[in-house]
């Protein structure tokens, strides 16, 4: 049984059914304690979508965590920066309308969401390491022109499956 505290508990309960049926799992919860039992690899899974609900993902986009071919990962902005004014740092990993979000989603074909100090990222493993390298520059500081400039250089090529994969 895995037990993870959870601030948006109406998200999990509303959609309890749904996601007991994806994740072949059993859903509770206590307050803000949700437990999951199950198989250890599907608890796993299950955890990382409530984590990723909680961070603000849609419903669907946070299922795609238990496809074998995504990856969630939490960035936490104080990791990578010095500075005290986190609500400026955000505003650039947002930008102006939501821009800069929108580009890195373009460039690095992942899902991105900030919940407090925390991004949270969606995608191909593959794909994640350039998401996380973009995103930690511009924690950093670099500008989004240049962050979009190394994204293009070094954009993931899609791998063509010709079947041969087991």
């Amino acid at each position: 049984m895995k037990k993870i505290f959870c601030d948006k508990i109406p998200r999990i309960t509303k959609n309890r059914k749904k996601l007991e049926k994806a994740l072949g799992v059993k859903i509770g919860n206590v307050g803000k304690e949700v437990s999951i039992i199950g198989d250890p690899e599907d608890e796993y899974y299950a955890g990382m979508v409530i984590e990723a609900l909680d961070m603000g993902f849609p419903f669907e986009v946070a299922l795609l965590i238990k496809e074998e071919d995504n990856a969630f990962e939490i960035i936490n902005i104080k990791d990578y920066t010095h500075k005290k004014d986190f609500r400026t740092i955000r505003a650039r990993i947002i930008g102006k309308n939501g821009k800069t979000l929108k580009v890195l989603n373009d460039l690095t074909e992942c899902y991105f969401e900030l919940k407090g100090n925390n991004v949270g990222i969606i995608g191909d493993p593959e794909r994640i390491k350039n998401a996380q390298e973009a995103v930690t520059s511009i924690i950093k500081g670099t500008r989004q022109a240049n962050v979009y400039s190394f994204l293009e250089k070094h954009r993931v090529k899609s791998i063509i499956d010709l079947g041969l994969k087991g």
